[in-house]
């Protein structure tokens, strides 16, 4: 395709252009750092919302939009971000970014009630999330495609990374101090590189004529049809979806919002968003792989603490610990990645990612409520290789192949895609998580009956555990409920597993519909 042959050959232009300037890389190491913290931001309170739910004498339902709100307000300005970096500039745009996200940050750490708080993280959420997609679009735009071997990993590792060790660094920082500095932690880093990015981002000029064509309406539109889709999947799965009254009339809103939005990106002058650019066939694969990478990304950053809070009963700090595996797996892989996409087809790298990830997944198919650390061990290793595996690669062949122009308002999109997988991902694994443990309760309670040897003989046993302290045998069935119940929850995670061991052995075989991306070491140009 003409857009896949265009952006290489203007990026190999001439050798003297393949050096990397100090205060270019010394900005985009800046720019890595913002976007790790706005990513972090959306797992660190997860391992904390208990204490911030009394901190703030909130209830279950209103400490959970501390997550929800900055989600919802961050899947809407992420494809917003296209269109700002075009009209201010990269260097303005993530300086907002980077100074609004400090600021929300110092407001949510003092925040004395549960509103003020979901307010200040739907602030933080907005105007951090500026900061993701233009670090993706600065990556392959800004740089030679033969250092994408450098770049690539570098923006894969930070996507993966924040969110895989969210819960380790919340844990840690809530158990040495108080949930407080989950936001003032970002203040002195977020000035930094506030003045950094000012002082060194030359990447690009800002078009300020282009504010004058913004698209109100679309933006009305966009953040209707996504904020309700978001809404929609994350209250869905414990309201049992349509059947709750404000659910069932955030998904009417979000189907009526979403035509309007399509009707108005391909009939306004300057739309918000630019649909057409999925007329590239490896950025719309590459968009569908990121959306299902996203599933597995976020939802296992989800599902292991779950498991581990619920069965094993960990604080967030020993969840912490035992999720870093994954992340430490990432941070050592990820140079080997770079090096291979010099040397191998990254279509094979994606598949193959794909399928260890498929097989670390399988691994936990077996999982009973004594699996711990070392039972966790290789499933989480493989995780880590599979995730980095995928996603490096991806973003390469779906951002690297576009002509640079396309490339602000594709990186907003392809995020999105992320985000957006994250959020099904986490509703398709708590309904599958609910509907399983639901039927398993109701099979075991079958076979424990009086006719069962087993379950006479666990019953037996806790009567004369709880003699002549009460009503033995109520304390006695009682017990015996909570085996049951806990049993059919772990077989509800194994079902999970099983599932996502399925779906990503089967996505292994949509990199065939990829086309062969441009060699890395500048291939047929350069010679």
């Amino acid at each position: 395709m003409a857009n896949a042959t265009t952006a290489p050959s203007a990026m190999m232009a001439n050798p003297a252009d393949e050096r990397i300037a100090p205060k270019r890389l010394a900005a985009f190491i800046i720019m890595v750092f913002g976007m790790f913290m706005s990513i972090l931001d959306i797992q660190i309170v997860s391992a904390s919302l208990s204490e911030i739910q009394a901190g703030l004498s909130a209830s279950q339902s209103e400490v959970s939009w501390v997550q929800t709100s900055y989600l919802i307000a961050e899947v809407i300005a992420i494809p917003l971000s296209g269109f700002l970096s075009r009209a201010l500039g990269t260097r303005l745009l993530f300086a907002i970014s980077a100074a609004g996200f400090t600021i929300s940050s110092f407001l949510c750490g003092f925040a004395s009630t549960i509103e003020e708080m979901i307010l200040w993280r739907a602030f933080q959420g907005f105007l951090g999330a500026g900061m993701i997609p233009t670090v993706f679009a600065s990556a392959y735009t800004v740089f030679p495609r033969t250092k994408f071997h450098i770049v690539g990993p570098i923006i894969g590792l930070v996507a993966t990374l924040a969110p895989t060790i969210g819960p380790t660094v919340g844990g840690y920082i809530t158990d040495a101090t108080s949930w407080h500095w989950l936001f003032f932690i970002n203040i002195v880093p977020g000035i930094g590189i506030t003045i950094g990015v000012l002082a060194l981002v030359d990447f690009d000029e800002p078009h300020f004529e282009l504010l004058d064509r913004f698209d109100w309406w679309g933006l009305l539109f966009m953040a209707a049809f996504l904020g309700t889709l978001e809404y929609v999947l994350e209250e869905g799965p414990q309201y049992e979806w349509l059947q709750d009254t404000s659910v069932a009339v955030c998904a009417w809103i979000c189907g009526i919002a979403a035509i309007a939005f399509f009707w108005r990106v391909f009939t306004a002058a300057e739309p918000i968003v630019n649909l057409r650019t999925f007329s590239n066939r490896n950025f719309a694969v590459g968009c569908v792989l990121q959306f299902c990478i996203g599933i597995g990304l976020y939802g296992l950053t989800y599902i292991y603490p779950r498991y581990l809070a619920e069965v094993r009963g960990y604080s967030a700090l020993m969840i912490g610990e035992t999720m870093f595996v994954s992340g430490a797996t990432m941070f050592l892989i990820a140079p080997l990645v770079g090096r291979l996409m010099l040397k191998i087809d990254m279509r094979y790298m994606i598949a193959f990612g794909l399928i260890v990830f498929a097989i670390g997944s399988y691994q936990m198919t077996w999982i009973t409520r004594d699996y711990d650390f070392y039972e966790l061990l290789v499933p989480q290793i493989l995780r880590g290789i599979g995730m980095m595996f995928a996603m490096v690669p991806t973003n390469n062949i779906a951002l690297g192949t576009l002509a640079p122009d396309r490339v602000k308002n594709a990186s907003g999109l392809f995020n999105l895609m992320r985000n957006l997988g994250g959020a099904v991902g986490l509703a398709v694994i708590n309904t599958v998580l609910n509907q399983r443990t639901d039927l398993h309760i109701t099979r075991l309670q079958e076979r424990v009956n009086w006719g069962n040897a087993t379950a006479t003989e666990t019953l037996n046993m806790f009567m004369q555990k709880f003699q002549g302290m009460g009503d033995a045998a109520l304390m006695a069935m009682k017990q015996l409920s909570q085996i049951v119940h806990r049993q059919a929850v772990v077989m509800g995670y194994g079902d999970a597993f099983f599932m996502l061991t399925l779906f990503y052995l089967s996505l292994s075989l949509l990199v065939m519909l990829l086309n062969k991306p441009v060699s890395m070491t500048g291939g047929g140009d350069a010679h």
